[in-house]
Formats: structure tokens, sequence, C-alpha cells
């Protein structure tokens, strides 16, 4: 124990000297009033300024060399809308981010240490107060309602009109799925997607179509995204298993889906993939979905093409696509009486018209399930 106290002591004591030895060096310097700066007080002012240009000349550089990997022209209407408020918050940002720097790295050449120059103080203005905080607030208070202004508008309610598509994620792929047009054989007024349940879901019903709700008779599934060109397209967005994200660059629609959560984006594309390979003079381009989200180890093959073509030649497509129902037809037993009629309607009649066939009530749903609705 009197060893410890000693050796502590001893610390103590050693560093109360080196802390004397401190204060006295930074007295003796204050003192030096005549002592002369080296050189190296120039070298140091000088390098300011060149580092000042050097730096700008890379930033300007590498904001040129990068251009291609940056995200491509927006081809949708409120794409255009969130770039521009985009390039007018840089313009201010970076005028304010030259301006600064200039000042910053222009000052310790422009007023190094001479012995002649004495420094002048403010340790108080009103004034530069006023100014510095004012204006930055206008400025940062426009810049937000703009954007909020832009993003009231994107994520309003879709049009009633406008092209429905869903959207799932699953480890390592999207399913797609569409409502058909034939739903007026059936009374219905417009294209609507089917309810989902998880489930329903199995190896061949991979998102749950719920074939007690008559919408979903017609509703068929596809290996591509189809849009139709001018017209609003709403994503209707969710995941089977782990988080995923809905990101399609030429667009700019970035959405996560949401296991048990569905999300919505909605846009207009405004040229077809047509119109881009021309004028890009590229025959292989392709708008694309990726996800932006690490999913597992398959995340590389999360991809699915987009093709926007013409209203007319949209119509026409869905128009040849068969119902998934039409395709698997064993789902025919999950139908209800009462709903059978119908669905050989949208569908046509086959197989399940013979006689033998079993009644469909005898492989409904099991009791206590209920169907979950789109949202």
């Amino acid at each position: 124990m009197t060893t410890a106290i000693i050796i502590v002591s001893l610390l103590l004591i050693l560093a109360i000297l080196v802390t004397v030895f401190r204060v006295q060096l930074l007295i003796n310097v204050s003192k030096k009033e005549n002592e002369t700066v080296g050189t190296s007080n120039k070298v140091n002012a000088i390098i300011f300024p060149i580092f000042l240009v050097l730096g700008f000349a890379g930033a300007i550089w590498v904001s040129f060399y990068s251009d291609p990997y940056l995200l491509p022209e927006a081809q949708s209407i409120h794409g255009k809308r969130t770039d521009n408020l985009f390039w007018i918050t840089m313009g201010v940002i970076g005028a304010v981010f030259f301006a600064t720097h200039i000042l910053l790295f222009w000052f310790p050449y422009k007023y190094q240490f001479k012995k002649e120059r004495k420094a002048t103080f403010y340790p108080h203005n009103n004034n530069l107060e006023i100014v510095w905080t004012v204006i930055p607030g206008i400025v940062l208070t426009v810049l937000v309602i703009s954007g909020w202004w832009v993003w009231r508008d994107v994520m309003r309610d879709a049009p009633k009109d406008a092209t429905v598509v869903e959207l799932v994620g699953k480890q390592f792929n999207w399913i797609v799925r569409y409502p058909g047009d034939k739903q007026a054989l059936i009374g219905q007024a417009s294209p609507e997607l089917g309810r989902y349940d998880y489930r329903l879901i199995d190896a061949v019903n991979e998102v749950g179509i719920d074939f007690t709700d008559a919408n979903s008779f017609d509703d068929f599934m596809s290996t591509e995204i189809r849009i139709p060109k001018g017209k609003p397209v709403l994503l209707k967005i969710h995941a089977r298993d782990v988080l995923h994200s809905v990101f399609m660059p030429h667009f700019r629609v970035k959405m996560d889906a949401v296991p048990g959560m569905q999300t919505r984006f909605w846009f207009v594309p405004e040229k077809t993939t047509a119109e881009m390979r021309a004028e890009l003079n590229n025959p292989n381009f392709n708008y694309e979905l990726a996800c932006t989200e690490i999913c597992g180890r398959g995340h590389f093959s999360m991809r699915t093409l987009i093709v926007v073509e013409e209203p007319e030649d949209y119509a026409k497509w869905v128009a040849a696509k068969k119902p998934f129902l039409a395709q698997n037809r064993d789902y025919l037993s999950q139908v209800p009486a009462n709903l059978k009629e119908k669905a050989l309607k949208v569908i046509g009649p086959g197989e399940d018209t013979a006689p033998a066939e079993q009644p469909a009530a005898t492989a409904a749903l099991p009791l206590g399930t209920q169907p979950v609705a789109n949202r």
C-alpha cells in the first residue's frame, strides 16, 4: 500500500512539473514580441490559394467524369419536377459552398501574419447576426415549401383511370400481376385487381390470389412490366418474405416493398421504349426495375424489364393475355358456387363444366379465414 502511494505521489509531482514547464514556455513565447517569423509562414499562406484552385479544379473534373454514372434524364412528369427541385437546391448550396470556401482559403493568404498588422475584433454585431440568420432562414423556408409542394403532388391519390400494376417482391425475383380487361363480362365497370391472401400462396399461385373475389377472375401474370405512354400508372407494391425496394431510375420511382403492408407509387411515363432507342441510337436500350434493398445472396437477380408502349399497343397486349384462372383451371375449385357462372364467362367453358365435376363449395376456404383485401 505504501509503495502504491509513493508511486502515485511521484506521478502527480511529475505532472505538476510538466504543467508548470508548459505554462512557463507559453509565457516566454508571448513575451518574445521582437522575434521574427520564419519563411514557413509565407509558404503556408501561399499553399492556401493553390489548394483552393486545385480543389475546385478537381471537383469540376470529377463532376464531368462521373456524369455518365449519374441518374439518366427523367422520363416521367413528376421526375422532371423532382430533378428541377434537386438542381435548384444544388445551385443554392453550390453558390454558398464556393463563396464561403473562397473566403476561407483566401483570408489566410491575404491576412497572413505581419508584425505591423493588428487584428480587428468584432465581439458583437447585431446587423451581422440578423443577416446570417434571416437570409438562410428565408432560403431554407422557400426550399422546404417547394419540396413539400412537389412531394404532395407525387404522393397524392392516383387518378381513377390509372393503369394498375401489382409488384410483389420475393427472393429473388419480382412477380407482376395485372387486372384483365374482361370484367365487363360480369358487370364490372372497370378493370380492378382481385384480393390476395398470403395464406393462399402456393407453388403456382405465388401471390395468393383470392378467387372468392370476382375481380380476380381475369387477373393475369406477366414476366415483364408493360405500361402505356402518357397515362397514369399506379404501382401496388408489397413483399412476400423480406424487405425489397422498387427502383425505376428513368421514372424517378423509388418505394420499399414491405412484408405484410402494401405501399404504392404512381407516375406518368413520357416516352416509349422505341422512342428512347431512337433518341439514344441504342437498339438495346431498355427501361428496368431494380431492387435497391440488399435482400440476400441472390439480390443481383432482382431485375425486371419495363416496356413503355403506345396506349393502343398496350390495350392489344392486355386483350391477348389469358387470365391466370384460365391457365390454371384447378383453382376453379376455390371459386364459390354462386360465382362459378361468372368465372366461366370470364375464362370460357372447359372440362370444368363436365357433369361429374365436384361442387366448388367443397373446396372453399377453411373456416375462420378472411381474405386480406388490397388496400
